[in-house]
This record gives structure tokens, C-alpha cells and sequence, in this order.
């Protein structure tokens, strides 16, 4: 089937070479000519993924016309795909086509999730709402390169799971599919908050307990507030949980555990941030989660703290005294 992939980000490049590798017809649209051009002729992202071969059967296009792919993929950063789904859809070849977000975060302002933002674009634009989510333990490079690793697609359709996971399986890429869209898409924005709070802990060297505490914690806070808005509590033992969890705060190639870092290590936001090429989603939604717990008060004190550490200059080492400060209480 032919998949368009928007965004020649890290990830987007990676799902495209994931779905060459599944047989398929894949294309990356690009922002322009001229970046089609250098990608097409280098067969490599040189900025976002050095020394990594994107296949020869991959293409690269800034033209969405065509013929109708059969699944989109948008890959752009969170808050940015409305804006984009404005750009490309008035010049998408209409048909039978399901869209699927690989973005991990929530809109800034409506708190919406990225298939929310699809459906309203979508019908916005007399398109058939048929919609997904991609969400699991993906850290871009190693996919890229071809490592084993597993991911799960998301949607409310039986059809269009499996569409979707027809579009991404391979040999070196496992795709499961799961109905419960909205823990997915929550799984997977709201753990880069998480891993931001477990690289600051790394960056302070404050032992494996720390950080062990801080995963355990931080899935207890995930759970409550997607249960809250509706999503199934076992989805969050699975990949795009616990699973998304543990790569994104363990991995030294988390761009938001090594933003994290770089806080513990004594650096301001703006230093940490300073000369990444790539974006840091667990920012933005560690400003927009804490707008959604607090409308439904639910509580999440790693998450407030983070925000301090963040935006209010609350020194790291005093994030976790308040932390560890806290009145007693059951786990749960």
C-alpha cells in the first residue's frame, strides 16, 4: 500500500524506513523542494540521524498529490500539527485513508489529544475521520538502524488497526494493535514529563533508588489521570506505558531524560535546550498536563514539580525534598 509519512523529522524518516521494510510504498513529505532534494540524494538525515542509510526505496517529496495514500502517518511535533494538517490536507489526493498521529504530547491551549486534533481537522475539511494513534518504547535510532523493537497502533476501527499495522510490521519491527486510543496517546505524551524528572535525578547522581522511585511513581500518576479521562487501566502495564516509560527514562538517547540531565546537572532550561536539533515534547506537556489534573483534580506531584523545576527555578534538590516532604501516605 502506499504511506505517506509527514515530517522528515527523526521519527517521521524512521516510520517511513519501517514502512519500506513492510513491503510497502513509502514517502516522506518534506517542508520543501530542496530538502526532498538533499534527503533524496544523501539517503541519509545528516542533521537528525547521522550515519544512519535510509532505504533506496524510500522517497521524498514537499508534493501531497499523487495518488491517495493509504494511510498517513503525521509525524510532526505535537503542537505543531494542526498547523500542518492545515498546510497538507487542502492538496491530498482524497480516498480510502486512514491518518495516524505519531506525535506523544497534548495541544497546548485546547488540551486536546493529537486524534482529537485530527478528527477536527479532518472534518474541517470535508475529510472521512478515520483516524489512529502510534505510540510505544521507540527511541528513533535504534529503529532506524533496524534493532528489534516493538510499537503499538491505536484506533476505535478493527479495520483500520489492522490497516495500520500492515502499514509498520516487519522482522525487526513488532506492531500490536490496541482499541483504547485514549491510554495510548496518554502513554505516550505523558511519560516524556516523567523522564524529564528521572534525568534531572541522574544529572544529581541520587542513586538507582531515585530513580526506580521516580518511574514507580510516575506510571501511579499516568494511570490515575488517563483512567480519569476515560482509558483502561491495563494499557498502562503494556508498551505504551510502562513500556514507553522505560525506554524514554532509561535510555541516554532520550531527548527528554538528557534534557533532564542537563537540569540536574545544574544548567537553566534555556542552556539545556540550547544547540538540540530535536524537539523536547515533555516541556510543553508538562505545562498542558497540569492544566488538565487540576481541571479534574487529580493529583500528580512529580509532574508539579517538574513544572517548578521548569518554569519557576525550583532548584532540583529542593524538588525532591518537597517530594520525599509529603505527607505519608498508601500506595496507590
Amino acid at each position: 500500500m502506499r504511506v505517506m509519512v509527514v515530517g522528515a523529522t527523526s521519527w517521521g524518516c524512521t516510520l517511513a524506513s519501517c514502512a519500506n521494510r513492510a513491503g510497502n510504498d513509502a514517502v516522506v513529505l518534506c517542508r520543501t523542494d530542496e530538502e526532498a532534494a538533499e534527503l533524496s540524494a544523501a539517503r541519509e538525515h545528516r542533521r537528525l540521524l547521522p550515519g544512519i542509510a535510509l532505504p533506496e526505496g524510500l522517497t521524498f517529496t514537499a508534493n501531497p498529490g499523487g495518488s491517495p495514500p493509504r494511510v498517513v502517518i503525521w509525524a510532526t511535533p505535537s503542537q505543531r500539527l494542526r498547523e500542518n494538517l492545515r498546510h497538507v490536507l487542502p492538496n491530498l489526493t482524497p480516498g480510502d485513508t486512514v491518518h495516524a498521529s505519531a506525535a506523544k504530547g497534548l495541544e497546548r491551549g485546547s488540551h486536546l489529544r493529537m486524534t482529537q486534533v485530527l478528527e477536527q481537522e479532518l472534518t474541517l475539511a470535508g475529510r472521512d475521520g478515520r483516524v489512529g494513534s502510534i505510540s510505544g518504547p521507540n527511541i528513533a535510532r535504534e529503529v532506524a538502524r533496524g534493532l528489534p523493537a516493538t510499537t503499538v497502533v491505536a484506533s476505535a476501527n478493527g479495520d483500520d488497526r489492522d490497516r495500520l499495522q500492515q502499514a509498520l510490521n516487519s522482522t525487526s519491527f513488532r506492531v500490536y494493535t490496541n482499541d483504547d486510543v485514549v491510554g495510548v496517546e496518554l502513554g505516550g505524551a505523558l511519560k516524556n514529563v516523567i523522564a524529564i524528572a528521572v534525568g534531572t535525578a541522574v544529572g544529581m547522581d541520587v542513586g538507582d533508588n531515585a530513580r526506580a522511585a521516580l518511574m514507580t511513581r510516575g506510571l501511579s500518576e499516568i494511570t490515575r489521570l488517563g483512567v480519569s479521562l476515560g482509558a483502561a487501566p491495563a494499557t498502562f502495564a503494556g508498551l505504551a506505558g510502562l513500556g514507553d516509560l522505560l525506554a524514554t527514562a532509561s535510555s541516554p538517547r532520550s531527548r527528554n531524560r538528557t534534557l533532564g540531565e542537563r537540569i540536574g546537572s545544574g544548567m537553566t532550561l534555556a542552556e539545556a535546550m540550547a544547540d538540540n536539533p530535536h524537539v523536547v515534547e515533555g516541556v510543553e506537556t508538562t505545562r498542558v498536563v497540569l492544566e488538565v489534573a487540576e481541571a479534574l483534580g487529580v493529583d500528580m506531584p512529580i509532574a508539579q514539580v517538574v513544572s517548578q523545576v521548569l518554569f519557576e527555578d525550583l532548584e532540583p534538590r529542593e524538588a525532591i525534598r518537597v517530594l520525599m516532604e509529603r505527607a505519608p501516605t498508601v500506595e496507590g
